[in-house]
């Protein structure tokens, strides 16, 4: 097992430095997406996870390499589910430094008594954690919420989608809710969910395993759709990457800009 390297002697160095080419992949989602602007506040969706703990480590290098300037914090909500204790990431974000850090509690089971509709707890648990999320934003000034969604999750999403409704659709790289006071940006867009594991695994990220009991009872439909899609990359090694150029009228919303740029880049390669 790896060493964590989470420790105050080391707080200084720059020792959680992401893989050049997650960077390089990240940073062309950025700048594709036209994701941060100078003087934007960023609040990022941290879990536990380690798709959100990588990405919060990528978002701290870009600031404090990027000439364009931002802020960054994240925000944990944690939905009191029996035997789910994300609080020890209170001390992890501490040891990053400078990033503020909001954890925000919300009896999810309780809620969901009261309220939900239809029988997905894992649906109505998302959307309740994504409202409290732009609360957060709202309350404490962030105009942009960063979401760790990987490109395996868009490719899940747009097979379901076509698999189950018939439609053509996936998850937005950058858009804006639909009160249109906060940008959501998905900076993991180009990135495989293999390095995601790999670099929290390496870097020794104290990921928090998420053991909710709805979670295991749901019905696998992603589960599914994942392990095809993982099936048929032995045969075709492009898949991913022509699922991403399949997908990019669906994922890049009405940034106009950054599909042009994308368009001609293929033309110039091709």
């Amino acid at each position: 097992m790896t060493t964590p390297k989470w420790t105050k002697k080391e707080r200084t160095k720059d020792w959680i430095k992401p893989p050049k080419h997650i960077l390089k992949l990240v940073g062309r989602a950025i700048s594709q997406y036209k994701m941060i602007k100078e003087g934007d506040k960023i609040l990022l969706g941290l879990s536990g996870g380690k798709d959100s703990m990588a990405l919060l480590v990528i978002l701290k290098h870009f600031q404090r390499h990027s000439p364009v300037k931002f802020e960054l914090a994240a925000c944990t909500i944690n939905p009191e589910i029996p035997g789910f204790d994300p609080s020890p990431l209170k001390d992890w974000v501490a040891l990053l430094g400078n990033v503020a850090y909001f954890y925000e509690s919300e009896d999810m089971v309780a809620l969901a008594d009261s309220h939900m509709v239809g029988n997905s707890f894992c649906s109505f648990c998302a959307r309740q954690k994504r409202g409290k999320l732009y609360t957060v934003c709202r309350r404490e000034g962030y105009n942009v919420l960063a979401l760790a969604q990987h490109l395996d999750d868009l490719a899940e999403s747009f097979i379901m989608s076509a698999f189950n409704a018939g439609e053509l659709r996936t998850m937005k790289a950058h858009y804006l809710n639909n009160d249109k006071d906060v940008r959501i940006i998905r900076p993991l867009v180009r990135v495989r969910e293999r390095d995601t594991r790999a670099f929290s695994q390496e870097a020794g990220l104290p990921v928090i395993e998420d053991n909710c009991p709805a979670c295991y009872a749901k019905p696998q439909q992603r589960q599914r759709m994942k392990e095809l899609l993982l099936a048929e990359e032995e045969h075709n090694s492009h898949l991913y990457s022509n699922l991403l150029t399949a997908m990019q009228p669906l994922i890049q919303d009405d940034n106009h800009d950054g599909l042009a740029a994308l368009l001609e880049e293929a033309s110039n390669n091709g």
